[in-house]
């Protein structure tokens, strides 16, 4: 497996099987490489979507228009993505899997908002906010938390799906900060591999990982800081 970050909460998985984008906010995203977007997108199999605000559905209806892409979210996102001209489609909801080829992803909680804002000012709900299990037949477990605070039914994630990645928001503000992230990854979670998210994007977040490894110093779990662009191979 590889999993390549592109800046803010946006990754690319591949595997033998499945060339996955999460979150794929690349447009007005001030950490995302232009020149990152063709290998990105190249041969594309599904989009996953963890909420509906901007910054992490981001290109996803050009991506699919472009692609032919499958795209998964919440079933109000993927309503509201239809309209937008997006046609393959899985939808789901807080709790459910949907098994997709040779992984499924589950739907878990996430204590965050989820919502588009028109032009006129007004947020309109686009369902619940979630973080992704992805489990795989051949490959390691791996959970994106979406936008997130800690919570003490990670626990029950942990019980239920045993991931082996967690892909952790750790900007602070909008989500949990490093520390108390870390806090959720010690307390909650027997990582094998842990890869900090959602900072040094805009400049109203944490900028760097710092916080968040050095509170995860003397666990087991390896951090992995990738540049943007970079790739951790599992």
């Amino acid at each position: 497996m590889k999993i390549k970050w592109l800046g803010h909460s946006a990754f690319h998985i591949e595997t033998a099987k499945a060339k996955i984008l999460i979150d794929p906010f690349f447009t007005g995203n001030p950490a995302f490489r232009e020149a990152e977007r063709k290998a990105a997108t190249a041969g594309l199999t599904h989009i996953l979507l963890t909420h509906g605000h901007g910054d992490h559905v981001g290109d996803t209806v050009a991506i699919a228009r472009e692609t032919g892409a499958t795209v998964v979210s919440n079933f109000d996102l993927c309503m509201w993505l239809g309209r937008q001209g997006v046609s393959k489609m899985e939808p789901g909801n807080t709790g459910g899997t949907i098994r997709l080829g040779d992984f499924s992803v589950t739907f878990v909680n996430a204590l965050h908002s989820s919502a588009h804002i028109t032009e006129d000012g007004v947020s309109h709900s686009l369902g619940n906010p979630n973080g992704l299990v992805l489990h795989f037949d051949d490959e390691p477990t791996l959970y994106h938390m979406g936008d997130t605070d800690i919570f003490s039914d990670m626990a029950l994630v942990q019980e239920l799906h045993e991931p082996d990645i967690g892909i952790v928001p750790i900007g602070d503000r909008f989500t949990m900060g490093g520390a108390v992230a870390a806090l959720a990854c010690q307390r909650y979670f027997k990582f094998n591999t842990a890869i900090p998210c959602h900072y040094g994007s805009f400049p109203i977040i944490d900028q760097t990982p710092e916080t968040f490894v050095a509170g995860m110093d003397g666990a087991s779990t390896l951090v992995a800081t990738p540049e943007v662009g970079g790739v951790v191979t599992i």
